[in-house]
């Protein structure tokens, strides 16, 4: 019986052979590696990586879907909202002390479920996950650039990534009205040791009005915070790197 995709769980199924196999390549799982897949769908990316894995913990919403994938031998199905998993917890069930996590990742909800995965990144070996071309170009953004914003800065910090491959809608059934491209995200072995919840509100701050200069925005802020460093204030939020995000978080005190 074919599955109808559900508008409410953003389902578009990846159909493309080549671009499976790009996918597949970029990602390169290896036999024995513990490895999540996030939203497996119909299993085109599903059965190329647990072939060459062995076994694969996949976690589905849709329970058509998760009932069609329990049937799969090697196939350890977690049928639950994603925001809802414990990685951390995962990781220890399974005794290992890293996963690699793959996914196409429903666009609708795929910034929460980055967010959700930085908080259990001390148990994430690596990340390959199929996006919206406009979040990843986000998400990869040089400073001084239209595309730097909140989410270059809260996920640069902490991962090293890259755009790998682009995947155009007509790869999709049914096909998606925007462009899709696949990041790879790395978390840095030796990360800054900081508050990643006052780096997040600094970075609110920042952003809130991009066009203004930061002294109407975040110098009040740390003005309020007791603050004083030689932080530029005579720039726009897009034109400071992330370390300097970062060395400034660091400076607020607790």
């Amino acid at each position: 019986m074919k599955h109808i995709p559900r508008k409410r769980f953003g389902q578009h199924f990846l159909a493309d052979d080549a671009i499976i196999d790009g996918i597949v390549r970029a990602i390169d799982p290896r036999p024995g590696q513990a490895m999540v897949e996030i939203g497996p769908g119909l299993a085109a990316l599903t059965q190329p990586l647990v072939e060459r894995l062995g076994r694969l913990m996949v976690i589905e919403l849709d329970r058509d879907l998760a009932a069609r994938l329990r049937a799969h031998p090697q196939l350890e199905v977690i049928e639950s909202d994603v925001l809802k998993v414990d990685f951390t917890a995962l990781a220890r069930s399974h005794a290992v002390p890293k996963l690699r996590v793959v996914g196409n990742l429903p666009y609708n909800i795929s910034t929460p479920i980055l967010f959700h995965l930085l908080e259990h990144v001390h148990v994430v070996e690596d990340q390959h996950f199929m996006l919206q071309k406009e979040v990843i170009d986000r998400m990869v953004a040089a400073p001084a650039t239209a595309d730097y914003g909140r989410l270059s800065v809260m996920l640069q910090w902490r991962y090293a990534m890259e755009n790998v491959l682009f995947v155009p809608p007509e790869s999709f059934d049914p096909p998606p009205r925007v462009d899709s491209a696949v990041v790879r995200m790395v978390p840095y072995a030796e990360p800054p040791q900081l508050d990643v919840r006052r780096l997040e509100e600094l970075v609110q701050v920042a952003f809130s009005q991009r066009r203004k200069i930061l002294r109407h925005t975040l110098g009040r802020w740390l003005a309020e915070k007791g603050v004083g460093s030689n932080f530029d204030l005579q720039r726009r939020a897009e034109e400071v790197p992330v370390q300097e995000y970062v060395a400034l978080a660091q400076a607020v005190p607790a």
